[in-house]
């Protein structure tokens, strides 16, 4: 009997891979230079909740781009830190931002174009440079984790004289759900669970044309606001941002900028104010969707 061979990727496909291991190195070797340059100088640095922190604290924070074990593919391990960097060092962390854009951008359309492709790339680019193999094979992580990979190092534009860091903890995202997408997720669910068909009905009893709001919670994260020892160019006197990765401010006499202790853990309750504007009423009306009704 006639054995059926494997599809083989077309010759684009081909082309695109080599381009994208070539771009993993790129990011690597950017990564590699900006952490030697790092440790090297050895500028004032402060991580949260590190009185002394390890030498190779940054290494093991930009390498980081793996799947643990079992990890939820949406979470992101954080590494909250601000580093005052001279001129050098700001370049070369530059470098490493673009080289991340480029690395995501062809992972994006090789994701459109040839998404098995992208599948058999996350299994060969673990190989393409020996430290991250090493990692690999130590702490037994498995996959390229994408998030991780590309996300951006923030760098400050001026010289900022003091951060203050706060635990967000109220994030959420909303996707606006037609009647009838809604009524297409329920089926999906147990039918014949007494839960499912009130909310079936519920559903029923609304307007076709009425628009819901499906509510994602996020979970909690650090933010910064950075406070410029002088007004930008705008006039704008600070920036605020998430500090999910280490932040990159000019050094000001190799000096850090006066940094506030936030509190190791976010809090169990909402801090700030509900908006006196909330267009969603208070309460879930599919709780099985996590949808919600306009007011």
């Amino acid at each position: 009997m006639a054995t059926t061979m494997p599809e083989q990727p077309s010759p684009s496909s081909y082309h695109l891979l080599l381009q994208l291991e070539q771009q993993f190195d790129t990011l690597i070797n950017t990564i590699e230079t900006a952490v030697s340059l790092f440790e090297r100088q050895q500028p004032a640095s402060w991580v949260f909740h590190q009185a002394t922190p390890a030498r190779h604290w940054l290494r093991e924070a930009l390498f980081d781009m793996w799947h643990e074990q079992d990890q939820d593919g949406r979470e992101t391990r954080n590494y909250i830190a601000i580093v005052a960097a001279n001129d050098e060092l700001l370049a070369a962390v530059d470098t490493v931002n673009q080289a991340k854009k480029s690395f995501a951008e062809l992972l994006q359309h090789i994701k459109q174009a040839f998404p098995q492709t992208l599948s058999d790339a996350k299994s060969r680019l673990p190989q393409r440079h020996p430290y991250v193999d090493e990692a690999l094979r130590r702490n037994g992580l498995a996959r390229l984790h994408l998030k991780q990979s590309w996300r951006q190092l923030p760098i400050a534009q001026a010289p900022v004289s003091r951060v203050r860091f706060a635990w967000y903890s109220s994030g959420r995202s909303i996707k606006r759900l037609s009647v009838q997408e809604a009524e297409q997720k329920l089926l999906k669910l147990d039918t014949d669970a007494a839960h499912i068909r009130i909310q079936l009905r519920k559903l029923a009893s609304i307007p076709s044309g009425e628009v819901l709001a499906q509510v994602q919670t996020q979970a909690p994260l650090m933010r910064a606001n950075l406070f410029f020892t002088e007004p930008l160019d705008d006039g704008h006197t600070r920036r605020a941002l998430n500090a999910a990765m280490p932040i990159f401010v000019p050094d000001n006499d190799q000096r850090l900028p006066h940094i506030n202790l936030p509190a190791l853990q976010p809090p169990t309750t909402r801090t700030r104010a509900r908006r006196r504007d909330e267009k969603l009423e208070p309460d879930v009306f599919l709780p099985s969707l996590r949808v919600y009704r306009y007011r």
